[in-house]
């Protein structure tokens, strides 16, 4: 399977924002944003003009990046909201937070999407009991999501969890730390997403 292989916080640098791709490292001033906040490569500090064109496709790459899928999964998230009743851009949204991998972010119990996402590969979560290993598993209202007994000593896991404690977990989440566990209270709103993404955008690129 493709995946990116180079250094994540170029990403951030590309995208002229932290994706906190990086977890702890993205709130302290060894952030790539924070010592170097323009793009990278040779003409990476020149002057640019952007097309349409051009803000539309840096938006898409910017969310891809940001919950760290390809482009054809990307695009089947798309169709899938574009068939669905709603708001495409707040629908696409929507799919992208219920990943399995994204609610084991979003939950502390990583510091980061691509710690979840290996999280979840390695069999340390289980969702209502079962352990599930798709980080793409999409979660539905009442699924609850716990880290399976025998991982709950991982130092990492326990880590994120205190950090979780300062960040906050969002409204549309029940966590209990002492359990370990958290079940999904309710879909995320738009206006609950505080993250800078102009979804419009998206859907202007893919309706071309």
């Amino acid at each position: 399977m493709a995946r990116y292989t180079d250094s994540v916080c170029r990403q951030c640098r590309r995208e002229g924002l932290k994706l906190f791709l990086k977890g702890e490292r993205c709130y302290t001033d060894k952030c790539a944003i924070e010592r170097r906040n323009y793009p990278p490569g040779e003409h990476g500090q020149g002057r640019h003009k952007f097309s349409e064109y051009a803000l539309q496709l840096r938006e898409k790459q910017k969310v891809k990046r940001m919950y760290g899928i390809l482009e054809g999964q990307f695009r089947r998230y798309f169709d899938m909201a574009a068939r669905s009743r709603g708001v495409t851009g707040e629908v696409l949204l929507q799919f992208l937070e219920r990943r399995l991998d994204n609610m084991v972010y979003r939950m502390g119990f990583a510091t980061s999407r691509a710690e979840a996402r290996q999280m979840v590969r390695h069999g340390h979560i289980s969702v209502n009991g079962r352990k599930v290993n798709i980080p793409s598993a999409l979660l539905k209202v009442g699924d609850v999501v716990s880290v399976r007994e025998k991982s709950r000593k991982i130092t990492r896991i326990q880590e994120a969890l205190a950090q979780a404690e300062h960040r906050g977990a969002p409204d549309w989440l029940e966590v209990q730390v002492e359990a370990f566990s958290a079940r999904v209270k309710m879909l995320p709103q738009r206006e609950e997403l505080t993250m800078p993404i102009n979804e419009q955008l998206i859907v202007e690129l893919y309706s071309k």
